[in-house]
């Protein structure tokens, strides 16, 4: 069976790629990885690296013509969370223009400008887009929905964290599958019963399998016009109606809360750690140890704000540190460096407290050794790196399915 060709869109170090080829199913075509903020493109260089410069792009996205970017079957990627509402309409865009910059509107315009659009998008984002903004719970995920209906997919989700599958980080991301109107799968998951193809029919169902779920929580259709539905989407509800997984098909949104079939096989945070070969720069200075304490630890005290004003501020308490006999915390972007925090890892030794090193970073999002070591990088930039990437194990399993799927 030939491979499905692939467009990796906010490709950053590679991550999907890695869960992509893994299972030898996949071939990227064209690949594009831009970080606006930065002048160095440290991930993009890290990509070229690992994966070669041909066929990769390493400019804005939103100025790439569609048409340098070559046809393929699937396309990728996990785009940045963003405010998604429609700013204003126009002839020129299918009528319609999200806000300048917001990378969903350059998903958007690649799918409706190419003649050939990819027949399968596979996406993953934060969970929190389930229920942003605040003021209008869901609207952003519910514009997502409509604008892929608008150009003929049909889509399903499921936020997974992938330490309830065996993996070494609890990290919960949303996942989704579109499939065009012109595939079989749509045809299949349209006249499908939704609650078995949530359960147990549909690709993520089978990927990550969920217990038995009887209903359906809620069905519901969106606002056909994307100006309107932006503007009034939840104005009132204080909940997003967008559970943990759901499909939407021909206009009508069908979501439930689904729990996680856990499975017995864990990997656990001391099994990725690098024993006997960590440097002495990441080991805690005994006299830096009580401000960690003070950081990790539960605070009630009185605070008062630039402006002058006094309040009371509470936090609970970290466990530090961290157990080593379950899977870890998600890294968040600011796990490098020295100074104390809260949110970085810190693991009890023989040697004493540490922090974990970049390698012991990448296993927990399952990278290769040193798949973000490069000349010029710093170990705070390839923390950094591991902060913004997924979990390479749930692209694999996700991708495998995806394949057994089409082809069947």
């Amino acid at each position: 069976m030939k491979k499905l060709k692939v467009i990796e869109l906010f490709a950053g170090v590679g991550g999907f790629r890695l869960g992509l080829e893994k299972t030898n199913k996949y071939q990227v075509v064209w690949s594009n990885q831009w970080e606006p903020s930065t002048k160095t493109q440290h991930a993009s260089l890290v990509y070229e690296a690992r994966f070669g410069s041909e066929n990769h792009s390493n400019e804005d996205v939103a100025s790439v013509l569609t048409s340098n970017i070559p046809d393929a079957d699937v396309l990728v990627g996990g785009f940045p969370c963003q405010d998604y509402s429609v700013a204003t309409t126009s002839q020129n865009s299918k009528g319609l223009i999200g806000k300048k910059g917001v990378l969903w509107w350059s998903i958007h315009r690649i799918l409706s400008e190419k003649k050939n659009p990819p027949k399968y998008l596979f996406l993953e984002n934060v969970d929190r887009l389930l229920k942003s903004p605040t003021s209008q719970r869901g609207r952003d995920f519910a514009i997502m929905l409509q604008s892929l209906n608008t150009l003929g997919y049909a889509v399903e989700w499921r936020v997974i964290n992938a330490a309830d599958y065996g993996m070494p980080q609890r990290r919960r991301r949303i996942f989704f599958l579109a499939y065009h109107k012109s595939t079989t799968v749509y045809k299949n998951l349209k006249k499908a019963n939704k609650l078995n193809w949530i359960s147990s029919e549909g690709t993520i169902a089978k990927a990550f399998p969920v217990l038995p779920q009887l209903k359906i929580d809620a069905t519901f259709s969106l606002e056909e016009d994307l100006v309107t539905l932006s503007n009034t989407f939840n104005k009132e509800g204080k909940l997003s109606p967008f559970l943990n997984t759901g499909v939407f098909c021909d206009g009508t949104v069908y979501t439930s809360k689904t729990q996680p079939k856990l499975e017995t096989k864990k990997t656990v945070l001391k099994d990725i750690l690098q024993n006997g070969e960590v440097t002495p720069e990441f080991y805690i200075d005994k006299k830096d140890l009580p401000k960690w304490e003070y950081l990790k630890g539960s605070k009630k005290e009185v605070r008062t704000a630039k402006s002058g004003f006094t309040y009371n501020y509470s936090e609970g308490s970290m466990v530090f540190p961290d157990a080593l006999d379950n899977a870890s915390r998600t890294i968040i972007t600011g796990e490098g460096g020295k100074s104390a925090s809260r949110f970085k890892h810190v693991v009890a030794t023989p040697n004493g407290l540490r922090r974990l090193t970049p390698i012991e970073l990448e296993r927990l999002n399952m990278f290769p050794d040193n798949h973000t070591k490069l000349e010029g990088i710093s170990d705070t930039k390839r923390a950094f790196f591991m902060g913004n990437a997924l979990v390479v194990g749930v692209v694999e399993r996700i991708a495998k399915e995806l394949f057994t799927t089409i082809n069947s």
